[in-house]
């Protein structure tokens, strides 16, 4: 094979996307959706409620003080800035 794909790729590649398309059915069940929405939803109230109470605070602090990663306080302050709730 001189030319061609690398079969071993191949499998990994096949692998990774089975893997992926368990996850996204995970994530597709109405129960787990339900679940998360409302979770998402009580964490955004954490944001707002904080932002509130500290209005001078950043994404940084969003983060520390509610035990978030940055990118996910990130997420959610431009979430709530989008939607006109903060």
């Amino acid at each position: 094979m001189d030319e061609g794909v690398d079969p071993t790729h191949m499998c990994q590649s096949l692998v990774d996307k089975v893997a992926q398309s368990k996850q996204l059915m995970a994530v597709t069940d109405p129960d787990i959706m339900v679940l998360f929405e409302s979770w998402l939803d009580e964490l955004e109230e954490e944001v707002i409620t904080h932002l509130k109470d500290h209005p001078e605070s950043g994404e940084l602090d969003v983060a520390a003080d509610l035990g978030l990663s940055k990118s996910g306080a990130t997420f959610l302050v431009a979430k709530l800035k989008r939607e006109n709730k903060i």
